[in-house]
């Protein structure tokens, strides 16, 4: 799984278009001369569960993601349906264009009130996309985060870490 680095400032153009910064497009070549073919072009886009942002994920984490979905949840069981179909509702496919851009769908731009300027942030296997207003209020570096980090980074050591 790749894990993207950094948070980037963009501008949308008329249409809804990103370009996708340089370092961004580096990481998803990288991921490719690590052995996993050529570069990330095609993404699954969709609204975050718990936060006012989109998640983008590059295809093979999308699939990942899915093989998590399918172990855990029974179509059948109508609470699992409810929660696939929330889960399923709304995303799109994307595919990066011949000048490193994305079209991102108007109706998902909407719903996280982004206008001009979004961020692209780095995560574990994705990249979260928020109106760059929203973005700076993201809780980061005051009393509350250090209390959430301590909780849970406080108390785990790995292997190496452990005396014997």
């Amino acid at each position: 799984m790749i894990t993207f680095i950094g948070d980037y400032t963009c501008r949308l153009d008329n249409k809804g278009r990103v370009l996708l910064p340089a370092a961004l497009i580096k990481q998803m070549n990288q991921l490719a001369v690590a052995g996993k073919g050529g570069m990330q072009d095609r993404f699954v886009i969709k609204k975050d569960i718990f936060e006012s942002c989109l998640l983008l994920y590059p295809m093979d984490e999308w699939q990942r993601q899915n093989e998590i979905l399918r172990n855990n949840t029974n179509p059948f069981n109508r609470e699992h349906n409810k929660f696939l179909r929330g889960f399923f509702k709304g995303i799109a496919e994307l595919s990066i264009d011949a000048s490193n851009r994305l079209l991102i769908p108007k109706r998902l731009l909407d719903s996280i009130n982004a206008e001009r300027e979004i961020v692209l942030a780095g995560q574990f296997g994705k990249i979260e996309i928020w109106s760059k207003d929203l973005y700076e209020t993201v809780e980061s570096g005051d009393e509350r985060f250090a209390s959430l980090a301590e909780k849970i980074m406080g108390n785990t050591l790995h292997e190496s870490d452990k005396q014997t």
